[in-house]
C-alpha cells in the first residue's frame, strides 16, 4: 500500500475528504518522527511500538576496496508489532 492508497483508505473509513485524511496522516507521521528524534518511544495500543535502537560499533568490509573498516555506533528506528496486530496478520 502506498501513501496515496493509505490516504484514500483513511478518507473512506473516516468519511472525510482526502485533503483532511492527508493532513491527519501527515500530522501523525510528523509527531512520530519528532518523538523518535528526541529518543522517545511511541506506543499505539493494539498496533505496536516505534522506538530508537542503538547499534554498536562493528567491523565492516568496504565493498570497493574489500578492506576491513570500523563502522561507528549509530541509532536506527525500529517497529515492534503489538499482539493484536500479530494475531490479525496470523489469522
Amino acid at each position: 500500500m502506498t501513501k496515496t492508497e493509505l490516504i484514500n483508505a483513511i478518507a473512506d473509513k473516516a468519511g472525510c475528504t482526502k485533503k483532511d485524511a492527508a493532513s491527519a496522516l501527515e500530522a501523525t507521521l510528523a509527531s512520530i518522527h519528532e518523538s523518535l528524534e528526541k529518543g522517545e518511544k511511541v506506543s499505539i495500543t493494539g498496533f505496536g511500538t516505534f522506538e530508537v535502537r542503538e547499534r554498536g560499533e562493528k567491523t565492516c568490509i568496504n565493498p570497493r576496496t574489500k578492506k576491513p573498516m570500523v563502522c561507528p555506533p549509530s541509532k536506527a528506528p525500529a517497529f515492534k508489532a503489538g499482539r493484536a496486530l500479530k494475531e490479525a496478520v496470523n489469522k
